[in-house]
């Protein structure tokens, strides 16, 4: 890849976007995607290294890894070790101000996705981020209207959209198989949350750098209760099992439906907790008309929580040596003419003898060459992946408002254009990012 040297005022001059201030100071590499032959290579920087972060390592590491950020040395030191020649880093911050770098992939928890792939895409770098795009609505709305403004490539890290299964549902929607879609409904069984907060005060880990790993969020005392693995349990860092899980079994649903923004959000669980997020939730999301697809009623289930009746009555029963219910996590479309149910790797055309001589559709959407590997040959050569921010971003919001809406114990009323629930103005403490001095957007 060709770089270009950019100093922060002709950076500044040369995208407009002076108005959102630069994370950093001094020179940055910046590259736009252009042509380049097949042996070119991205050069990536990687914030977040194990884990879901390694996951996403390994999946790019057909390109020259330049730079590795994580604020755990343990982590850190073993993914250096097999990536000798890039530069280590425990701040992000530091890792933006490296030189040479043509993208980024961020894959820290949720707090720090926004300050992260900001400081990312208006250093000028392309971008990767894991799901969800953001912890808040309105950090959300930002990084998502600075990639277009920017245009940069960039990808959320919502894997099974690449999948061949996914495609063939689409199809199945799209080409009018069980005619119009009025009812969606989308169930998994993962559960976090429903916690009350330690008492105990253990001392930090020699190799955590723990205030890095805060970031924007307030200070508090370390506790292994949220780091590393189980953050997604409280409030100050995550979602719990909707804000996860939302964006995987949602895609489904907005991309055969193409729905963007809901018009209404109304959730339903268990008692509030200041802190930890709900063990089980039920939230019903409401679509206006698309062109000419009629509105959509969408409910998610999360927790054991599912449409037990429905499910009972459409499942055909299970076949020998099948388990009486592998559906332990699906979406369901109601058509006039039919049913089609999905989960990740498979899916029924219902009631099956509707169906015993119906024809598919041929393919129309084009299988995917890999999910890592579509933002790669984007980065390289121009051109959209199939989860840019554009997409990705309505998506994020719609799994992000479930939870205000289940926070604030009323039924949103919203409007997408102004980010607000014009019927609930003490839904703003839930949309609205707020970090702690010293951390900015």
């Amino acid at each position: 890849m060709n770089h270009l040297k950019l100093n922060k005022r002709k950076f500044i001059q040369s995208t407009g976007v002076a108005s959102f201030g630069l994370l950093m100071t001094g020179h940055r590499s910046f590259s736009q995607a252009g042509k380049t032959t097949a042996n070119d290579k991205l050069n990536i920087g990687i914030i977040g290294v194990a884990n879901q972060g390694g996951y996403n390592l390994n999946n790019v590491a057909s390109q020259n890894i330049v730079a590795l950020c994580d604020v755990d040395d343990t982590y850190l030191n073993a993914a250096a070790a097999k990536f000798p020649s890039a530069k280590t880093h425990n701040d992000f911050r530091k890792l933006l101000d490296q030189s040479g770098m043509d993208a980024i992939v961020v894959a820290t928890p949720d707090h720090t996705h926004a300050v992260a792939s900001m400081g990312a895409l208006k250093s000028g770098h392309h971008l990767y981020c894991e799901k969800p795009l953001t912890r808040t609505v309105s950090e959300c709305r930002l990084v998502t209207d600075t990639a277009r403004k920017l245009k940069r490539v960039t990808q959320i890290g919502t894997q099974i959209h690449a999948g061949n299964n996914y495609r063939r549902v689409v199809e199945l929607v799209q080409s009018g198989a069980i005619g119009k879609v009025r009812e969606v409904h989308v169930w998994v069984g993962a559960t976090y949350g429903g916690k009350d907060l330690p008492k105990d005060t253990p001392p930090v880990p020699a190799n955590l750098h723990y205030d890095l790993w805060l970031g924007p969020v307030e200070e508090r005392a370390y506790n292994p209760q949220w780091v590393p693995f189980a953050w997604r349990n409280w409030w100050a860092f995550g979602g719990g099992a909707l804000a996860d899980f939302g964006c995987h079994f949602m895609d489904l649903p907005f991309w055969a439906l193409k729905l963007k923004y809901p018009l209404t959000v109304e959730a339903q669980g268990p008692a509030l907790h200041p802190d930890s997020t709900p063990p089980w939730l039920i939230v019903r999301y409401t679509y206006p008309e698309r062109g000419e697809l009629p509105p959509v009623n969408l409910t998610w289930y999360h927790g054991g929580k599912r449409p037990e009746k429905l499910i009972g009555q459409i499942l055909p029963p299970p076949k020998e040596g099948q388990k009486a219910n592998p559906w332990v996590s699906g979406v369901l479309f109601m058509g006039e003419k039919g049913m089609v149910l999905s989960d990740y790797g498979n899916h029924l055309l219902l009631p099956e003898k509707d169906f015993a001589d119906f024809k598919r559709p041929e393919p129309f959407i084009k299988n995917s060459i890999g999910h890592h590997k579509e933002w790669i040959e984007a980065c390289k050569n121009g051109g959209a992946t199939t989860c840019q921010f554009d997409y990705s971003g309505p998506l994020t919001e719609a799994a992000l408002l479930g939870n205000v809406s289940f926070r604030v114990g009323k039924k949103l009323e919203w409007n997408a254009t102004a980010l607000k629930a014009t019927n609930c103005p003490e839904a703003e403490q839930y949309l609205q990012h707020i970090y702690r001095k010293g951390w900015s957007i």
